[in-house]
């Protein structure tokens, strides 16, 4: 079980998935204030854990739709491990894997998972994270440098992914 896990310090797999539009703006979303952990932190578009036998890929496509009402084509970019201590002392120690995906649409939030949204370019985002960063989950702050490393802004009025 997820919460078991989180206790314990298990280490377990996870996914994080980033969606950006076609201005190059990446969608995040804020946690709802009640979640267990990391409650009304900004996040990337969605995270979560795959379920026993599911596939990670499907289960990002499941939860993209679960929490933000989005569909999006999503590939896979890279994973990572970490380790985070919470105040509550729940611990997330994770294998994550990272996917991306592009969209226009503006989210239909469900608000048991999240309580507000916004696309943010990559400036004003970092600005941000760098002004108040307890405003930002553990996991988005880690893996943030890798993933805009993997993406191209470059191209005019889209954005590649390596």
């Amino acid at each position: 079980e997820k919460l078991k896990a989180h206790e314990k310090g298990l280490k377990h797999r996870a996914f994080s998935v980033f969606v950006f539009n076609s201005k190059g703006e990446m969608l995040i979303q804020r946690r709802a204030t009640h979640k267990y952990h990391s409650g009304g932190l900004w996040s990337n578009a969605c995270c979560s854990h795959p379920r026993n036998g599911e596939k990670t890929i499907n289960a990002a496509n499941r939860r993209l739709f679960e929490e933000m009402g989005m569909k999006s084509f999503l590939a896979f970019s890279f994973k990572f491990s970490y380790e985070a201590v919470f105040s509550n002392g729940l611990i997330e120690h994770e294998l994550d894997h990272v996917f991306i995906g592009y969209s226009d649409e503006a989210p239909l939030i469900n608000l048991e998972e999240v309580c507000d949204w916004k696309y943010i370019s990559k400036q004003s985002l970092l600005e941000d994270m760098e002004k108040h960063p307890y405003n930002y989950t553990e996991w988005f702050k880690i893996c943030l440098g890798e993933l805009y490393s993997r993406i191209d802004f470059s191209a005019e009025n889209n954005v590649n992914y390596a």
